[in-house]
């Protein structure tokens, strides 16, 4: 793989973080635990790869062409176990330090963990697809990482701050959702092209109610009130 298409492949996943980062602006988090988040998230390909091995021998295949099955199927083989894969190194690796101490942590951590899965994702497939899979992915399945790392952390955040232990598990639930109807969408669009509108439809959605989400923590933080 060329160091151009390398870049390619990185750089998506660097610019969210980088963002996401900047917009912790009250309280930012230390970078040690920031960068080890963003690791645990490519590590967790590795138990993700496991689970969708076992649950393709169980019977879950997205391509279907039982357009129920496949929904079934993307949302528990693929948005159910890549979320978990996700939100167990969140929840019971940053949610316990003492440095989660605002609801926008969750989201922070969340998303950091989600671009070390994007970025060895993306690496997997660039090396397969070349430049133009790098350019598409670049603006579609690594922002839709993202999304699913804001509405995950999003709930964390409110787990954390609220000591509701069913917070987390609501926003697993509903990440699971989305990122499965992603997939639902985005793989049957090659059989009937309408699927491109509903999974447009769902992306753009995802993207707007993440800076919603962002928006409604960054106004939640307590460390604002002791700034004003």
């Amino acid at each position: 793989m060329s160091l151009h298409l390398i870049l390619l492949t990185i750089a998506p996943a660097l610019a969210i973080c980088i963002y996401i980062y900047w917009q912790d602006k009250f309280e930012k988090e230390p970078r040690k635990l920031l960068i080890a988040s963003f690791f645990l998230g490519v590590f967790s390909t590795v138990p993700t790869i496991i689970i969708s091995m076992i649950g393709q021998y169980l019977g879950f295949h997205p391509e279907s062409h039982i357009m129920w099955w496949s929904l079934i199927s993307c949302i528990v083989g693929i948005g159910l176990v890549e979320e978990y894969c996700k939100f167990f190194f969140v929840r019971f690796h940053s949610y316990r330090k003492e440095a989660f101490n605002e609801p926008f942590d969750g989201i922070t951590y969340s998303v950091m963990v989600a671009m070390g899965f994007a970025t060895l994702e993306n690496f997997l497939y660039v090396s397969d697809g070349g430049e133009q899979t790098a350019w598409i992915r670049m603006f579609t399945a690594v922002p839709g990482h993202a999304t699913d790392g804001v509405f995950i952390g999003f709930f964390l955040g409110l787990q954390k701050i609220m000591n509701k232990s069913y917070y987390g598990l609501i926003g697993l639930g509903l990440t699971a959702v989305a990122h499965g109807l992603y997939d639902f969408f985005a793989i049957n669009a090659k059989l009937d092209l309408s699927f491109l509108l509903y999974w447009l439809i769902v992306f753009v959605l995802a993207i707007y109610l993440s800076f919603k989400a962002i928006r409604m923590h960054q106004r939640s933080s307590p460390f604002s009130r002791n700034m004003n």
